[in-house]
């Protein structure tokens, strides 16, 4: 480790001013700390969020979820709102990482950080949520932009989500064993818009399948999605597993969802 100043603002108008001014935001610290510690990342400044009551908490809005920042994995999973609103999103919260991991590790800094096999991702896109900062707010389809890059200007802070309530999702996850990230996540969502099919671990970054929407939105069958191709062109491919394998996955997860979500 190296020399660094530690702040603990306690409103968001003092994390936004130390983040402005170039300290660097941490959350659970699930993914900056290990960073930092192999020195892939370097900050002279580190604002840690977690003194900011007002961050987390999760409330109903109309037909919507909204969801602090600094909301636990655990607390997204033990929630009686969501387990009742978005069962899928309480599943997926549930079985991401270990319980150390879910104490710690927050819906705003997975999302921020947008790690290629997170889950948490797959559910923003999938159900066609809003991503809440402390400046606008920015739609799903507009914020994962790449590996590890996201919409955020720089000193921009998440500050909650807005999870529209779907009329149905399921969220199939195959585990990567050791560290317990996606070798390939789907998570299927029929919203008012249609169907939105969101994965995440088979590329750089979480995307929709778009071919798997449009079939399941003609007939939301199994035999519909089993019945579409998906392309390996852009899948990774690297020690466990090929782009071929991930595309398999893909099919059988989307089909699997879709069982679920049938019954």
């Amino acid at each position: 480790m190296y020399a660094f100043t530690y702040e603990t603002p306690a409103s968001v108008a003092d994390a936004v001013r130390l983040a402005g001014a170039g300290g660097k935001p941490i959350a659970g610290g699930q993914s900056l700390l290990p960073s930092m510690r192999l020195r892939l990342a370097k900050p002279g400044q580190v604002v840690d969020l977690n003194g900011i009551a007002e961050l987390a908490g999760i409330r109903r809005e109309g037909n919507a979820l909204v969801i602090g920042a600094m909301t636990r994995h655990m607390d997204v999973a033990g929630s009686a709102e969501v387990q009742a609103a978005v069962p899928a999103l309480a599943h997926l919260a549930a079985h991401i990482g270990d319980r150390q991991v879910r104490a710690r590790g927050t819906l705003g800094g997975s999302v921020a950080n947008n790690d290629p096999a997170a889950c948490y991702p797959s559910a923003v896109l999938a159900l066609n949520a809003t991503v809440i900062t402390d400046q606008r707010e920015i739609a799903a389809d507009g914020f994962f932009v790449g590996m590890y890059t996201t919409a955020l200007n720089e000193g921009e802070l998440i500050t909650a989500i807005r999870f529209p309530i779907p009329k149905r999702a399921a969220y199939l996850k195959f585990k990567q064993p050791a560290s317990r990230f996606s070798l390939v996540g789907v998570f299927v969502a029929q919203t008012d818009v249609g169907v939105r099919v969101a994965v995440t671990g088979a590329a750089s970054s979480v995307f929709r399948q778009q071919a798997l929407e449009a079939a399941l939105n003609k007939d939301f069958s199994v035999a519909s999605a089993a019945a579409v191709k998906v392309d390996a062109s852009d899948l990774n491919s690297d020690i466990h597993a090929s782009a071929a394998y991930r595309a398999n996955l893909i099919s059988v997860q989307t089909q699997r969802a879709v069982a679920q979500m049938l019954g």
